[in-house]
C-alpha cells in the first residue's frame, strides 16, 4: 500500500471514530436541549374531566419549569383508543406524551379483537400520575346499612337489586364484587359517573360504585350511605369508612381504583423519559400542588421510576387478564 493509501485509510478511521463518539454523545446533547420545541400533552377525554385537569395543571408548571410551551390536546374517542394510536405514532422524542388512563394501558387489549397499538410495545412507561378512591354507596334513606346487610338482601331476592356506572371501571368492580360475594346485581349503564349516582337519588339503581369526589359530597349531606371503600389507603376523608376486605373479607378489592400515568413512544431516548420523570415528580409532590389535587378526590400517586411504573402496568394488565376475558365484555 502506498503511503498516500495509508493515510487516506487512517483518515477514514479516524473519521469513523468521531462520527461514533458523536453518536454516542448525541442522546446527551438531546437531553441537555429537552425541550428543544412544544410539548403536547395528548389527554383522551374531553376538557374538564380529572385526567385533563391533572393535565393541565402539568402542563402549567412544566412550562413555567422548561421555558417551552407546554399544551393539553383533548383527543376523546373509541375508549382512549384514538389518543393512544395517536401517540404510539408520534416522533419518539419526548415531544408528544399520553395522558393514560387504566383501560388505555391494561383493558383494552382484552375488549377489542384487534387494537392499532400495542400497549407493551408502543410505549415508554414515565410515571404514574394520580389515582382516585372509590366507594359502594347506596340511597342512607332506604339502603342496607352494612355491606353484610347488601349481601343478604342480593341473596334473598336474586337478580332484583342493580348498580349503575357510568365507565368501564365501575362495571368491572360490581362484576368483581357480584362473584365474591355470590349474589346477582343487575347492571345498567349510564353516561359518566354524575348521571349515575343521580339515577340512584332517583331510585333507578340501589347502589353506585361511585369516586370519593362525587360521593363524599352527598354523603356529608345525608342523601348517600358509604358503605366500603375499593382501596386500602387511609386519607382522613375516609377513614371511617371501612375497606371492602374489613367489611366482608373481600380480599379482591385491596385497590380497585382508577389510574393514570404519563408514556411516550417507545423509542423515545431514555434520558429524555429519566428528565420528564424528574420533573413531573417534582411538580406533582409540590405541597401545594399535591393538596390542591387531592382535594379533588383524584389523588397523587407517583412512581419512583420509570421502571417501577412498568412493573406496575405489567401487574395490573396481569390482573386484569384473568377478569376481563370472563365478563364477556367486548367492544367491538
Amino acid at each position: 500500500m502506498t503511503l498516500t493509501a495509508r493515510i487516506a485509510v487512517l483518515g477514514l478511521s479516524s473519521l469513523m471514530i468521531v462520527g461514533n463518539a458523536l453518536a454516542q454523545d448525541r442522546p446527551a446533547a438531546d437531553t441537555a436541549n429537552y425541550p428543544s420545541q412544544t410539548v403536547r400533552l395528548i389527554v383522551p377525554f374531553p376538557a374538564g374531566g380529572p385526567a385533563d385537569i391533572v393535565a393541565r395543571l402539568l402542563a402549567q408548571k412544566l412550562n413555567e419549569s422548561w421555558g417551552q410551551p407546554v399544551i393539553v390536546e383533548n383527543r376523546p374517542g373509541a375508549n382512549t383508543v384514538l389518543a393512544a394510536q395517536q401517540v404510539a405514532r408520534a416522533a419518539p422524542d419526548g415531544h408528544t406524551i399520553l395522558v393514560a388512563i387504566d383501560s388505555t394501558l391494561v383493558m383494552n387489549p382484552y375488549l377489542y379483537k384487534s387494537l392499532p397499538y400495542d400497549p407493551s410495545k408502543d410505549f415508554a412507561p414515565i410515571t404514574q400520575t394520580t389515582q382516585s378512591m372509590s366507594v359502594l354507596a347506596v340511597r342512607a334513606e332506604d339502603g342496607p346499612k352494612t355491606v353484610k346487610e347488601l349481601i343478604a338482601r342480593a341473596k334473598a331476592e336474586p337478580g332484583k337489586l342493580n348498580y349503575g356506572g357510568g365507565t368501564l371501571t365501575p362495571q368491572l368492580m360490581g362484576y368483581v364484587f357480584n362473584k365474591a360475594a355470590g349474589i346477582q346485581v343487575q347492571y345498567v349503564p349510564f353516561r359518566g359517573t354524575p348521571a349515575t349516582v343521580q339515577g340512584m337519588l332517583t331510585k333507578s339503581v340501589d347502589m353506585v360504585y361511585a369516586a370519593t369526589s362525587i360521593a363524599l359530597p352527598l354523603v356529608a349531606n345525608g342523601k348517600l350511605r358509604a358503605l366500603a371503600r375499593l382501596d386500602s389507603r387511609n386519607f382522613p376523608a375516609v377513614k371511617d369508612i371501612p375497606t371492602l376486605r374489613e367489611a366482608a373479607g373481600f380480599a379482591e378489592f385491596d385497590d380497585l381504583s382508577v389510574w393514570l400515568g404519563l408514556v411516550a413512544p417507545k423509542a423515545t431516548p431514555k434520558p429524555i423519559i429519566d428528565k420528564i420523570h424528574r420533573e413531573v415528580l417534582r411538580i406533582l409532590n409540590d405541597p401545594p400542588v399535591k393538596e390542591r389535587v387531592d382535594r379533588s378526590g383524584n389523588y397523587i400517586n407517583t412512581s419512583k421510576s420509570p421502571e417501577e411504573f412498568g412493573a406496575f402496568i405489567r401487574k395490573e394488565a396481569d390482573r386484569w387478564s384473568r377478569v376481563l376475558p370472563e365478563t364477556g365484555i367486548r367492544y367491538d
